[in-house]
């Protein structure tokens, strides 16, 4: 599983979830999470190594939300709460469930939402929302007025710079007809734990939830209220095929950006350990 977990992890981290927001952001993203649809997302993103960009299919039902890419690949990631799958040709290939446990809201959310007027996308009457981390733009929300659901989040620098666009260019509001898939009876299930090396507080994100796999490696899982990562362990080291090579203090770190995400690998004595997100 540790093999593919990175490519499991790139789905989970496409739409929050389990995150304790403010009031209103709240409700904007569960109102979202729970509405049935089909679309073609165009991602886009700006960053330090270059323009990453990709055009993703996604289905979402009953908070469920299943990722195709638009390529030659039949391999799919299928996210939601509790869990994902990964299947490739129409089998399951690898699974793994999580028990997680209830964040409580936060008494002062760091983002506040601001409402800045309605607006008309793919046709459809849609509201516009920007989120403020005190003076400065984080994100823009468009949101469908009739469903709820998020078509167009663009996302700024700490500059006010425009850094990732993901925009729905097509939207299809019925709820998708999914065959049935059989579970996979050797999947690992990953248990909520008290006990873990990764730090509560990293850099301003705090540590939403912690699970430990029946070897004992962490998976943590990370947010400051609305951009998010993941932080896991593996036993074997992990390698990025398209990832940059950084040595710092005697040690070494990878790092790669693809459309919507970044990923960090680093050694570690017993195998590797590897953090994605949004950011």
């Amino acid at each position: 599983m540790k093999r593919l977990l990175a490519g499991v992890v790139a789905g989970l981290l496409l739409i929050p979830h389990g995150v304790a927001l403010g009031a209103e952001l709240d409700e904007l993203l569960e109102e979202s999470r729970s509405a049935s649809y089909s679309a073609e997302q165009l991602i886009s993103c700006a960053t330090p190594d270059g323009v990453r960009d990709a055009l993703i299919e996604l289905q979402q039902r009953a908070g469920e939300v299943r990722y195709f890419g638009k390529s030659k690949s039949t391999t799919e990631v299928w996210s939601g709460y509790g869990g994902w799958v990964v299947q490739s040709d129409g089998s399951v290939i690898d699974s793994a469930n999580v028990d997680g446990e209830e964040v409580l809201p936060a008494e002062e959310p760091r983002y506040q939402v601001e409402e800045a007027g309605q607006a008309l996308y793919l046709g459809r009457r849609a509201d516009t929302y920007v989120l403020r981390d005190g003076e400065l733009a984080r994100a823009e929300l468009i949101v469908d007025r009739a469903t709820g659901v998020i078509m167009s989040v663009v996302t700024f620098d700490d500059e006010g710079g425009v850094y990732c666009e993901r925009t729905f260019v097509s939207y299809n509001p019925n709820v998708p007809e999914w065959p049935v898939v059989e579970s996979d009876p050797d999947s690992e299930a990953l248990v909520a734990s008290s006990e873990s090396t990764l730090p509560e507080e990293l850099a301003g994100f705090t540590r939403l939830d912690v699970y430990v796999d029946d070897d004992g490696l962490d998976f943590g899982y990370y947010s400051d209220g609305f951009f998010s990562f993941a932080v896991f362990e593996s036993d074997v080291e992990i390698v990025l095929d398209g990832g940059v090579v950084y040595r710092v203090d005697g040690g070494s770190y990878a790092r790669e950006f693809t459309p919507g995400q970044v990923t960090y690998t680093w050694p570690i004595s017993n195998g590797g350990m590897a953090l994605i997100g949004d950011l």
